[in-house]
């Protein structure tokens, strides 16, 4: 389980480091993707075949169902780190996730999310849990 949050950043060549904590997790090498709030996700090897074996079993005759396996899948890359523990973003990635410099790299249970620091402190980022709104949200799942 991966849990918590590093600032970091990108260099010229678009490498990033994996904080120790978190690529102690992922083994040699990870899958890289777009995530759903417009960061993107790290996966283990193992976690990704999970994905992939949950998303097997949507039904593709859904338009929503294939667009989301366009949206997850197409643009997967297989990562592998090199002796500073980093990996690279591809410029299709990179661009979807709005990342220029700063990162926020942080555990998400199963996987690792990896923001553009600009936008995730934007102010009108609802993907944080900042606000009365989103807690009574999660009281919708009795959590």
């Amino acid at each position: 389980m991966f849990m918590g949050t590093s600032y970091n950043s990108i260099d010229e060549k678009n490498r990033m480091i994996v904080p120790a904590k978190l690529r102690a997790g992922l083994g040699a090498r990870c899958i890289l993707t777009k995530g759903l709030d417009r960061c993107l996700y790290i996966y283990t090897w193992e976690d990704w075949d999970k994905q992939m074996n949950k998303i097997a079993q949507l039904p593709e005759s859904d338009p929503k169902v294939r667009a989301f396996i366009r949206h997850f899948c197409a643009n997967a890359a297989e990562c592998e780190f090199d002796k500073q523990g980093r990996i690279i973003i591809p410029q299709e990635l990179k661009a979807y996730a709005g990342i220029e410099k700063e990162l926020v790299t942080m555990g998400a249970m199963s996987k690792i999310e990896v923001w553009s620091r600009e936008i995730w402190d934007a102010p009108d980022n609802e993907s944080k849990m900042e606000n009365e709104d989103f807690a009574m949200s999660l009281a919708e799942y009795n959590f």
